[in-house]
């Protein structure tokens, strides 16, 4: 709770500088005046300050209080620009998308490109003390061949989570993965072949296009809104168009805008696709990074015909690198399973074991509390320097959730030429162009904010937008 009260202060004082009631150099009220105008402690009202000091907002001057640094510069939000549907198309933005992965896991630049809690933010030491105990306490299991639809005991520990979240899910439904990417390889092997056609949001996760230009499919595109996600209109007018084979979306902090897409639009959307008995898988990687109180719905707890696949992993969470993923593939379980066996037999005995013990001793939900308060608090402190060091003319999206922001720069800026330019000099980012099959986002990039806020972070945005600027024309 004490967290909660201290963001509540900050915000209290973020929307006086906002206002223009608090100006640059301003002393802000004092601890003791401000406490009992909030009815907080002291000490909350201190750790608020101490947090806006942190981001550079406010200033402490001995013996004199606390000053106004910098005034609030926010971007304005992003928004979906109309475009009339486009016809299915091949997927082929294989070359640039190896370019983006191929800083994948380097240690020597600005990792603004990467999805996942920084090394500070995992449970590190926890995880290593668990594996560490179930291997010495279980070796022949730990070093042999997990069965094929996964651990029991994680099998276990994820349909019960899921069935707390109101996600329809037996003793005997989830099957590991590894990872949640070869969740989605197995579900579109599934339920397509070969020349199909896919529907998919737009913008969308750049392995989804990968993984279909892979396959041999083809893509359909729907505009998400950064705010409400696909509409359920939209999907209809699709569904009229065009003959759709499967449909692969993430209801909720779609990488890369971060749009979450309402609980009633998800039950319009599972509803019109049960009618047409058209499969939909569903990218559910990111719902434990909500910033409200609740968790979001998914598609699959409105599932009623079987025909939501529901994909995640904790790669997001607690351990990229354990790849530990699952998926709820409803009535696509049995050909899933055949396909799993003829691909990696099975995933990592010791990391299922590790995650699975993690989970039985109830230390997630602490976890997770802590993380999305820390997600929070980076995505705030990013959004306040993009407003400082960023051309004019760029918005950017104000998530709810998820762990990335989405950036609209000025028209004349090429987010693939500043890519390059930006892994020169030692930043990753993600150019809009390859989370599309069209050309439409050539002026967008996305940032991770996963990663906690450091002096070379802020030099790595600094960097970032010096580079947009110099492509910006007079």
């Amino acid at each position: 709770m004490e967290t909660y009260r201290y963001r509540t202060v900050e915000k209290n004082v973020m929307s006086m500088i906002d206002a223009g009631a608090l100006g640059l150099g301003d002393k802000l009220p004092s601890l003791r005046s401000l406490s009992a105008r909030l009815g907080v402690s002291v000490s909350t009202v201190n750790q608020a300050y101490l947090e806006l000091e942190r981001k550079g907002i406010i200033e402490a001057r001995a013996r004199s209080g606390f000053f106004v640094r910098h005034r609030s510069k926010r971007l304005p939000r992003t928004e979906t620009a109309p475009t009339p549907m486009a016809q299915p198309r091949p997927v082929t933005r294989i070359g640039l998308i190896q370019s983006v992965l191929e800083s994948v896991g380097a240690a020597d630049r600005v990792a603004l490109d990467v999805i996942a809690p920084g090394p500070q933010r995992m449970p590190l030491r926890e995880l290593g003390r668990i594996t560490a105990a179930m291997v010495r306490a279980e070796p022949e299991r730990a070093m042999g061949y997990a069965p094929i639809p996964g651990d029991p005991m994680l099998i276990h520990q994820i349909a019960y989570r899921s069935m707390e979240f109101g996600i329809p899910a037996g003793p005997d439904d989830p099957l590991i993965t590894s990872g949640c990417m070869e969740a989605l390889y197995l579900s579109l092997r599934s339920i397509c072949r070969r020349g199909d056609t896919v529907l998919i949001q737009s913008p969308t996760y750049y392995c989804f296009l990968q993984l279909l230009e892979t396959l041999g499919l083809r893509a359909i595109e729907v505009p998400s809104d950064p705010e409400h996600g696909v509409s359920p209109r939209e999907l209809a007018r699709a569904l009229k168009t065009f003959d759709i084979a499967a449909c692969v979306l993430a209801p909720n902090f779609n990488n890369p805008d971060s749009s979450l897409t309402p609980d009633e639009a998800k039950r319009e959307i599972v509803s019109m696709l049960a009618g047409r008995d058209i499969p939909l898988v569903e990218d559910d990687v990111y719902s434990d990074l909500h910033f409200g109180p609740k968790r979001p719905g998914t598609f699959k707890q409105f599932d009623e015909k079987g025909l939501v696949l529901l994909c995640s992993s904790f790669s997001k969470t607690i351990a990229p690198g354990f790849r530990v993923g699952w998926m709820l593939p409803g009535r696509y379980r049995q050909k899933a399973l055949e396909i799993k066996a003829t691909t990696n037999v099975s995933s990592s005995a010791p990391a299922q074991m590790a995650i699975a013990e993690y989970l039985r001793q109830g230390r997630m939900e602490r976890h997770l509390k802590k993380l999305r308060t820390d997600l929070e608090r980076q995505m705030d402190t990013m959004q306040l320097h993009l407003g400082r060091h960023f051309p004019a003319g760029t918005r950017v999206t104000h998530p709810v959730g998820g762990a990335v922001l989405w950036l609209e720069l000025p028209k004349s800026v090429d987010s693939v030429e500043l890519f390059f330019q930006a892994r020169a000099e030692g930043v990753g980012i993600a150019p809009g162009a390859i989370f599309s099959t069209q050309d439409k986002f050539a002026n967008y990039i996305r940032l991770s904010c996963g990663y906690p806020w450091t002096d070379e972070v802020e030099q790595g945005v600094r960097t970032l937008g010096r580079l947009a600027g110099s492509m910006c024309r007079p």
